[in-house]
This record gives C-alpha cells, sequence and structure tokens, in this order.
C-alpha cells in the first residue's frame, strides 16, 4: 500500500515537473563577509523570484568564485538563507583566465520545474556582461 503510493506519487511528480538546470552570476562589490553575502542573497532571490521556484523543488546549487573571493564560502551563506538548509550546496573556485569579472559568484542550480518552462537565468550586477542575452 504505501509503495503504491510512493509510486503513484513519483509518477505524478514526473508529469508535472522535469529536472532543469539554472545558471547564473553576480559580483560583490568586495571581498568581505558581508560584501559577498548581500551577493549571494540576491542571487538566490533572484533566481526563486524569476522563475516562481518553489524552495522545496532546489535540489542543489553549484558556485563557482573567482579567485579574489575567499572571505567566506558562498555555500554557507546560501545554506542559511530562507529554509535553504536542506539543499545540497558545493563551492569551487572558477577557473582564474585573465580579464575576468572581478569578485565574480556563478551558480548552477538543479531544481524541478514544469516540463517547457521558460527559465530565466539571473545574470546580475558586473556579471551580467557575462551573458547578455539571459539578463
Amino acid at each position: 500500500m504505501v509503495i503504491q503510493a510512493l509510486i503513484d506519487m513519483y509518477e505524478k511528480m514526473k508529469e508535472d515537473y522535469k529536472i532543469t538546470f539554472v545558471r547564473g552570476a553576480t559580483t560583490a562589490s568586495g571581498n568581505s563577509v558581508r560584501e559577498i553575502e548581500v551577493a549571494v542573497v540576491e542571487l538566490i532571490d533572484e533566481l526563486i523570484s524569476r522563475n516562481n521556484i518553489i524552495k522545496k523543488n532546489i535540489l542543489s546549487i553549484t558556485f563557482t568564485a573567482t579567485k579574489d573571493l575567499n572571505a567566506c564560502f558562498p555555500a554557507s551563506i546560501a545554506r542559511k538563507f530562507n529554509g535553504l538548509d536542506s539543499v545540497a550546496f558545493l563551492d569551487c573556485q572558477q577557473m582564474h583566465v585573465s580579464n575576468d569579472v572581478d569578485y565574480c559568484i556563478r551558480i548552477m542550480a538543479q531544481v524541478l520545474l514544469p516540463p517547457n518552462y521558460a527559465i530565466k537565468h539571473p545574470y546580475l550586477r558586473g556579471a551580467a556582461k557575462l551573458r547578455t542575452d539571459r539578463c
């Protein structure tokens, strides 16, 4: 009985949602915990609001940060943000490329969204120039 209920729930979810990847980026105004916190909170807020994401449908978020950001881990900030403590987070250092955007934080979020949903990738602040087609 319980197993059949789980199978039924999975089948319904499979029709209503699909796993989708949403990209985005922003820049911090500097390398302090507070400056990184402001940028990360804004980026996560935009990710959720632009795509009408239900927070429990965020499966994971991978962060990368340029080498000039080392005051804190962006994931530790996101983990504390509005009930996202059950999301799987990962921090990585962005590959260094000369003339890259300074103080840049990038994300790749794995989320559940309705099929054929028009994804809105948030590229904010100085990172908007990375993807002018998505701003």
